[in-house]
């Protein structure tokens, strides 16, 4: 296998790719998918199964050590078991993230494709403000299905998105939620990107996240890994454990590895980048991709996309992109 070739020009190693399989999606998250219906992208227009393999392998070939998978909801996709299986052939570890409403029928294929690690999206404990927010009705489903993926011993990360006015509120019960259950919360400061009405009211910072947390529980600093997003800490005597994602208050763009390949074919440097390379387009062509996804690299910024006025950023929505 060649020496990986993913450095980019502030000297970051890039070993880290997340596809996204599909922007369709069965919930209805507003920070995730905008308010207006949204047109889904036709199947012809999508990376199919043997060019998402074909193309993860290119990357894989320069370097890349881990692969997650995200949509959209990727186990939506009629060929996502497929997508999986093949994709566990190669020398990666590989994960995915979901909103867990359909985990229950992928238990077996996780199993089999050695994934041990599932990202599940949840931005309350409550049925009714669940409700509220994804505009549908999946919540009970969803506790029973990573409590089913807890059973069968894969690690589980909860994801939530915290939006002033919103789901503040319930973030203490997500601490309590991890005394007797291995969890990893991590609570995501809320993002901008096209039609999640984002302002910087709504952000819920780090700071202020702790010091919510810091009205009921003692907790300690753990150490984070290498090119960790979360900020990582454990409650005194829990389970599990909780974090924060700061990307608005706090960036990590430093030790960012990440590189991200949407559905459509398109890579993007950056969650924020404002420029994209079809690579698809290209490989059904049956050009060396090699060269763009270098050049694509070679353009990523010093941090977020190269973009720090968060007030007037232009970007794909959230499901568009693949998180």
């Amino acid at each position: 296998m060649a020496a990986t070739q993913l450095y980019d020009t502030f000297g970051r190693l890039h070993n880290y790719l997340r596809i996204s399989l599909t922007d369709a999606c069965n919930l209805r998250c507003a920070y995730c998918m905008p308010n207006e219906k949204i047109a889904v992208t036709p199947s012809a227009k999508l990376m199919h199964v043997d060019e998402i393999f074909e193309i993860a392998s290119i990357f894989v070939k320069l370097g890349v050590k881990k692969i997650r998978l995200t949509g959209g909801e990727p186990l939506m996709r009629k060929d996502a078991a497929q997508i999986i299986l093949q994709l566990s052939k190669l020398p990666v570890e590989l994960s995915i993230s979901t909103n867990a409403v359909l985990v229950n029928e992928f238990i077996d294929v996780f199993k089999q494709a050695n994934i041990k690690t599932i990202n599940v999206s949840l931005d309350t404990l409550n049925a009714d403000e669940f409700q509220a927010i994804t505009k549908r009705g999946d919540f009970q489903k969803i506790i029973s299905n990573i409590n089913l993926l807890l059973t069968n011993q894969f690690k589980v990360k909860v994801n939530m998105v915290v939006i002033k006015g919103v789901n503040e509120h319930a973030i203490l019960n997500f601490i309590n939620w991890t005394k007797d259950f291995p969890l990893d919360i991590r609570f995501i400061e809320f993002m901008p990107f096209e039609g999640n009405a984002w302002l910087r009211d709504k952000v819920f910072s780090y700071q202020q996240m702790l010091d919510v947390i810091a009205t009921q529980y003692n907790f300690q600093k753990i150490a984070d890994e290498p090119s960790d997003t979360a900020k990582k800490y454990r409650a005194t005597n829990h389970l599990g454990t909780f974090g924060f994602i700061t990307t608005v208050t706090e960036p990590f763009c430093g030790t960012c590895n990440r590189l991200r390949l949407m559905a459509d074919g398109k890579m993007k440097n950056c969650l924020f980048s404002q420029t994209e390379t079809d690579i698809l387009a290209a490989f059904r062509k049956q050009q060396n991709i090699e060269p763009l996804i270098l050049s694509c690299l070679a353009d990523k910024k010093e941090a977020l996309g190269g973009r720090f006025d968060f007030e007037n950023i232009e970007n794909r929505s959230m499901i568009k992109i693949g998180g």
